[in-house]
């Protein structure tokens, strides 16, 4: 599962889970294939072609096992010859999961900065739908032979379909905030579509020649596509596979129907059933001083999608969320506030000493900051900082991948020494399934074209700032490309702060300050869904290659799901903005149901590169620089002086940085609970583990951003929790949803 927001990803728990999701495999694989319902199938395809191999483990380059990242799974010497990968069928499937993803990743997004995968979601899910209709309905009608291959098509058609929602929890609203844009997103539709199908395939296109030097050459891990593959293959492959995969498909979905039952339920009696707000409990009981908790926010939520977070993004990740809260609202908040350096404000005369330290008065924000606005830049400083060392530290590695990526368009033209054969790559995939390089290259120049069209006469943006943007959101594919592939970590949110940086430096004072504003966040949009379309497609095409499909079907189940994606992001955007205007208001921020945290970043960059003087307290900008310089030394050692197996125990900077710009401890205290649960589960219960963490995690993500979508159409509707739930539990006996 891939996680495309705060820049967390699920570092080494993806790699425990996927060595017990693949020890599963390997202990059927050795035996044919026995159940007879899919005797039965197999037995329904007419001319069905069976691939024989005289060695399966001839898949692997050194022969030392059944199973390995770099090189395709080794062939099912019973497997039945797919004639068709890309059908109707899988793609509808995929885009309608997808598109649910879609929907949950808004609202997820703009609860914490963070969007979700749907490559898991899509495959077991996809898998529990299709296969049965694949049996029931006549062959010209949907039925027939449903395999792994068709089963990695519905997959790449999901996760395109559920990506762009960072469009939607970052840039748009800082637009919105800064007065940018129209009236309200419902005004502004047809803008919000034309812009996103701007952003929606570039990353496509630049990840096809990414292809085949990151998956094929440096052989780079991908762990949320290698566990994607693993997944599938233990769907369709071996002779308990019908029995687990039933087993997954039941607990995914009870995953599934718990957390969307208590998302939408909870609504009515949220303190209760959902935020356990004890600091005010205790204060109500004659303990002045826990107040102190509350204030801070220090509150327990039983939130399924973050405990879920947590079983996948392992120890290091989401512990470094955790310290990184506990450092700024625990420790330098406070300290802030005793030493006059921040100010909150009083809720209420009724209640002595409860007070707001997370509102974003900007009436003096230089002299008289609240704590959150102060936080606010040594977070983002810790995050671009942190990304960037990242960087720096595999720059050889990088300016590699530059180069050897570009030496063939030069030796094309005549430039550079002649093609070695030692120096091919070689490419399994048959021609017929490879992509054409007209095909990626034909649609980049039109995806261009179409920018230059769109941001031109809609968004006044200049056609050289808009090329630029291109370039830099090429450039940066590269970084979401080598992060992904090494860690499962895509900083997408740091890659279009970067990139607002660098637009800001170059139209610094040729502007009027809103223009200039808005070109900073158009331009920085651009980068943000690049990058994440390049590394979700390099997934797909990581999950493609391990289980031998066409990477020109996953091509073109992509296309189509993007297209879902399109309408399905903008959509619900434009439904929460509804149901939920404080989102794009700066007016409501203290009490809004979404904190957005990746918007306060977006926000503050595009007004510090565009004002004529720095809008920073001095104190926060002093310790900002020197947050920057601890990510850097912090990374250099990590690189430098710590074994690469040690890794895991130096602590996360983008983890640190997003706790600090995200104004509540509810999401790193529920991350970090749900990776201690699935730590002692891993180590007593390993075998479990490995066949139901996924299932679980991705019923519980899906779940409650669907419960939420729920929740905004009862808003709308007006019969949610805040018309009919009650405030018992909630501070201020003021309703708490």
């Amino acid at each position: 599962m891939s996680y495309n927001g705060g820049a967390v990803g699920v570092s080494s728990a993806s790699y425990e889970l996927t060595e017990s999701t693949i020890k599963s495999i390997e202990k059927d694989s050795n035996s044919t294939s026995q159940d007879t319902s899919i005797q039965e199938e197999q037995g329904e395809v007419k001319q069905a072609e069976v691939i024989k191999v005289d060695n399966v483990n001839s898949a692997e380059g050194d022969g030392t096992g059944l199973f390995s990242h770099e090189e395709p799974f080794p062939i099912d010497p019973n497997e039945v010859h797919e004639e068709q990968q890309f059908t109707v069928r899988a793609v509808v499937v995929g885009c309608i999961l997808g598109g649910i993803i879609a929907a949950s990743n808004v609202y997820l997004g703009l609860k914490t900065g963070w969007t979700f995968g749907a490559s898991l979601f899509g495959s077991i899910f996809g898998y529990a739908i299709l296969k049965p209709l694949s049996r029931a309905l006549p062959k010209h009608f949907g039925g027939g032979y449903f395999g792994p291959k068709e089963n990695v098509c519905c997959q790449s058609a999901a996760t395109a379909a559920g990506s762009l929602g960072l469009l939607f929890t970052s840039g748009f609203p800082a637009a919105y905030q800064l007065g940018l844009l129209g009236a309200s997103p419902k005004d502004d539709f047809a803008k919000l579509i034309t812009f996103t199908a701007c952003c929606a395939y570039y990353g496509m296109f630049f990840a096809i020649p990414l292809r085949k030097f990151y998956i094929l050459k440096q052989k780079l891990v991908f762990p949320s596509a290698v566990a994607a593959a693993s997944t599938i293959r233990s769907l369709h492959v071996g002779k308990n596979a019908e029995a687990n995969a039933r087993k997954k498909t039941k607990v995914l979905i009870a995953a599934f129907c718990f957390a969307i039952t208590l998302r939408c339920v909870s609504e009515y009696a949220p303190g209760l059933l959902w935020d356990w707000h004890w600091g005010w409990t205790f204060y109500r009981l004659g303990w002045s001083g826990m107040i102190g908790a509350e204030n801070w926010g220090w509150v327990f939520e039983w939130t399924p999608a973050f405990f879920g977070a947590g079983m996948l993004t392992g120890l290091n990740a989401s512990w470094s969320f955790f310290g990184g809260s506990v450092l700024a609202w625990g420790v330098v908040g406070p300290a802030l506030v005793a030493t006059g350096k921040a100010f909150g404000t009083a809720y209420s005369p009724e209640f002595p000493g409860y007070i707001n330290y997370f509102g974003m008065v900007m009436d003096d924000p230089v002299n008289a900051p609240t704590p959150r606005y102060w936080l606010v830049w040594p977070g983002t400083m810790l995050l671009l900082c942190g990304s960037f060392a990242e960087l720096g530290a595999n720059y050889r590695t990088l300016w590699a991948s530059f180069l050897a990526l570009t030496s063939p368009i030069f030796r094309r033209f005549g430039y550079g020494v002649e093609v070695d054969e030692n120096d091919l790559i070689y490419d399994p995939a048959p021609p017929h399934e490879q992509v054409p390089w007209w095909m990626w290259t034909g649609g980049l120049v039109l995806s261009a074209i179409f920018s230059c069209v769109v941001l031109g006469f809609q968004y006044g943006q200049n056609v050289g700032v808009t090329i630029l943007g291109i370039v830099f959101a090429f450039l940066f594919s590269f970084i979401g490309a080598e992060s992904t592939g090494r860690t499962n970590i895509t900083p997408v949110t740091s890659i279009g702060n970067a990139s607002q940086l660098v637009i800001g430096g170059t139209t610094r004072g040729k502007y009027p300050i809103k223009d200039a504003q808005m070109l900073n966040l158009a331009g920085g949009m651009l980068a943000l869904g690049a990058s994440e379309q390049s590394a979700d497609m390099l997934g797909d095409l990581k999950t493609t290659h391990l289980l031998r499909a066409s990477p020109r079907v996953q091509f073109y189940a992509q296309c189509c799901g993007a297209l879902v994606s399109i309408f399905m992001s903008v959509g619900m955007y434009v439904l929460f903005s509804a149901a939920y205007p404080c989102i794009n208001s700066l007016a409501g921020q203290d009490h809004c149901s979404f904190l957005a945290p990746d918007v306060g970043a977006w926000r503050a960059i595009a007004v510090a590169v565009t004002s004529p003087t720095l809008p920073v307290p001095p104190s926060s900008g002093y310790t900002s620089i020197a947050f920057g310089i601890l990510a850097f030394l912090v990374t250099m050692v990590k690189y430098r002086y710590v074994p690469v197996e040690q890794h895991h125990w130096v602590p996360n900077m983008n983890a640190i940085g997003i706790a600090f710009i995200l104004n509540t401890t509810t999401y790193p205290t529920a991350m970090a609970f749900g990776s201690t649960v699935v730590f002692l589960w891993r180590r007593n219960y390993p075998m479990a583990y490995g066949m139901y963490c996924y299932s679980i995690a991705a019923g519980f993500i899906a779940g409650e951003g669907l419960g939420g979508i729920v929740g905004a159409v009862l808003q709308v509707a007006k019969v949610s929790g805040n018309y009919f739930g009650t405030s018992v539990g909630c501070p201020g006996f003021s309703y708490c949803g």
